[in-house]
């Protein structure tokens, strides 16, 4: 049977996913959500059929699941006007960071299982790290529908308990905006030994996209990696033996990811 989704938001997450999930399952029946105009329309030139407010939504709809692709504020306002599509057997996903399972339930007030989604920013050109985690027992048939959509903006990985969320975002959620730094530090580098403007941002982009790459396709860990480009007395030598001093780099991300993790779990308690 074709499974039915209905998408509530459009905007640059949401809009990313519904293409990509149109690419790989060109058999979904997709409704979209969107009360901004332009991103209904740019949803309903992708291929799916959308409407500005849930209201406009067939009353009969019998949809497998319901993505919130809202900001976070928004999630409790969102959720509390679908208890009519709970009624009916959906199952709802949230992407909005911070949200958590016990407030998708309040916010509901409905009988329905729930998953959480923590994306990454790369997850719009395809490159994401969608972690999930729910406290339901999901259908089989939920649990490989929401694998299949997630997987199309990404990898895939499952957290067993919520309390890792938190962890996740320090991680791959935040993470992007680490790599990013990065590359602007190693361009700050190249500039300083005197590489033109236009060519020690290149170098940098392309290193890490590259490493990138090899660390994700290799059959092998990053250390050997790392230790393959390593020639003794050779000039990564002599670089490594600044970032790794005393774990230099390694304690600093460790800093720098458990300061996010711990604002993760502050901004929970606000919500």
């Amino acid at each position: 049977m074709t499974p039915t989704v209905v998408l509530i938001g459009a905007g640059n997450m949401g809009f990313a996913m519904l293409e990509g999930w149109l690419k790989r399952m060109p058999k979904l029946t997709l409704h979209v959500v969107e009360p901004f105009k332009a991103f209904r329309q740019r949803a309903e030139t992708a291929g799916a059929h959308a409407v500005a407010a849930l209201t406009d939504l067939p009353t009969d709809l019998k949809a497998d699941l319901v993505v919130v692709a809202v900001k976070p504020p928004m999630v409790a306002m969102v959720l509390a006007d679908c208890t009519s599509l709970a009624a009916r057997g959906a199952a709802f996903l949230s992407v909005a960071a911070g949200v958590r399972l016990a407030s998708m339930r309040s916010a509901l007030a409905a009988p329905a299982a729930h998953i959480r989604c923590m994306p990454n920013t790369p997850a719009a050109v395809g490159e994401g790290m969608m972690v999930l985690c729910t406290d339901t027992d999901l259908p089989p048939r939920i649990r490989k529908l929401t694998e299949a959509l997630m997987a199309s903006s990404g990898e895939v990985a499952w957290v067993g308990d919520e309390a890792l969320m938190d962890a996740v975002t320090a991680i791959s959620g935040s993470g992007p905006a680490y790599v990013f730094h990065f590359i602007e530090a190693l361009t700050a580098a190249g500039l300083r030994l005197g590489l033109p403007e236009d060519v020690a941002p290149l170098l940098a982009r392309q290193t890490v996209a590259g490493a990138g790459r090899m660390a994700r396709d290799a059959s092998v860990s990053p250390t050997v990696l790392r230790e393959r480009v390593t020639s003794p007395s050779g000039t990564t030598e002599a670089a490594l033996s600044i970032l790794m001093a005393d774990g230099a780099l390694t304690e600093l991300m460790a800093r720098a990811a458990t300061a996010a993790r711990d604002r993760g779990v502050e901004l929970g308690r606000e919500g």
